[in-house]
């Protein structure tokens, strides 16, 4: 087959670092990246740490609203799909390049693949819970990552073309947590980000967040979360963040400003933020991939969201896993009791000892589907 893969933003960029290899064994695969992040730090020096190839085609699209970057990609994308003549075009997640792929795809008759398929938080004032419902209606495959995302389809009438596959995340997570089990992993991202994270970075002597998604650069969610960061972080236990430049640019557009103890850096690369993630005492993020990453490596996670299309996590997490929302208090009171200060440290050293992910096989899975249209 020849398959149009669309993606740009960092987790689409991990996921089709994992699932590459083996398309590619069968398949003719023609990359396409959008430029839906179009900052090197957010997602250019992805390319070359996952070992994936430069783009064929490059879009270019860069910032916007969502209507305008989703406009700009369908007017470019159809031209290359009109040449490439490609018998599938495969969409991964939930973001605007998902949406344009599926669109661009469906409007010439071209078969569409959408990886993550079946995925709910059942809020439709999140712009990717609109792009999944389209994404999902428009697909000929429907890769679910979960038995629960395969019943989400079910409930809407879609049985056709579902797969249960497992998470591409997962398996390369699998491949990469021994890398960065040992300490000087840790080390080597100190002195990586240089300033206050060189010396202050230990394990369980950090909490590790991210914050991206649309509902929190709302003025009144910067304001919370910003205060959550600073009620939880302390001289001797920091909030290292890693900081989205669209997030940035709300905190400065809003004047909102961060506690002393929360220590900022730019957007990281997959294993920086993998290790960082594994020796944390814990980890607060709105990020999707961020919550299935600090499952697998069994870092105590606060969701800071509403809700997560990710219940099978925090069903299953032994209630280290926790939706928090932006409530400080509540924030406070889950990380005394899972990640207790005087036992940081111990406990962070023995989950790198331990560490182990099994590969859940999505990649092989998928490669494998797309041999047959339903």
């Amino acid at each position: 087959m020849q398959i149009v893969s669309v993606v740009v933003t960092r987790p689409q960029l991990i996921k089709a670092a994992a699932l590459l290899p083996a398309l590619r064994a069968r398949h003719a695969v023609v990359f396409v990246d959008t430029g839906q992040h179009y900052d090197e730090s957010m997602a250019g020096a992805f390319f070359t740490e996952l070992g994936l190839p430069r783009p064929d085609h490059q879009l270019g699209v860069g910032g916007g609203t969502a209507t305008i970057q989703t406009a700009a990609m369908l007017s470019r994308l159809e031209p290359i799909l009109v040449a490439e003549r490609p018998d599938a075009v495969l969409v991964y997640g939930d973001t605007n390049s998902t949406l344009a792929g599926a669109l661009a795809a469906a409007r010439l008759g071209v078969p569409v693949a959408h990886v993550e398929a079946g995925l709910r938080s059942f809020d439709r004032r999140m712009p990717e819970e609109i792009n999944r419902l389209v994404a999902d209606r428009l697909s000929t495959w429907l890769f679910a990552p979960t038995p629960t995302a395969v019943a989400n389809l079910a409930a809407e009438g879609i049985a056709t073309g579902v797969t249960l596959v497992g998470d591409l995340m997962q398996d390369l997570a699998a491949r990469m947590a021994l890398e960065v089990r040992d300490e000087a992993a840790l080390v080597a991202v100190g002195e990586a980000l240089g300033g206050d994270a060189a010396s202050r970075l230990r394990p369980g002597g950090y909490l590790f967040a991210t914050i991206h998604r649309a509902e929190n650069r709302e003025p009144a969610a910067l304001r919370a979360w910003a205060e959550l960061l600073d009620a939880v972080a302390t001289s001797d236990r920091p909030v290292v963040l890693a900081l989205h430049p669209g997030t940035r640019a709300a905190l400065d557009r809003e004047d909102v400003a961060l506690g002393p103890n929360v220590v900022v850096t730019e957007p990281l690369g997959y294993r920086s933020s993998l290790a960082l993630q594994l020796h944390a005492a814990a980890v607060l993020t709105d990020s999707g991939g961020v919550q299935r990453e600090a499952s697998w490596v069994g870092t105590p996670c606060l969701v800071l969201r509403r809700s997560t299309e990710w219940v099978e996590l925090v069903e299953g997490s032994g209630g280290r896993m926790v939706v928090v929302g932006l409530d400080r208090v509540r924030a406070v009171r889950e990380l005394a009791r899972l990640a207790p200060v005087g036992e940081s440290e111990r406990l962070a050293r023995q989950r790198a000892a331990e560490v182990s992910i099994a590969p859940a096989g999505a990649a092989e899975a998928i490669a494998r589907a797309l041999e047959a249209r339903p």
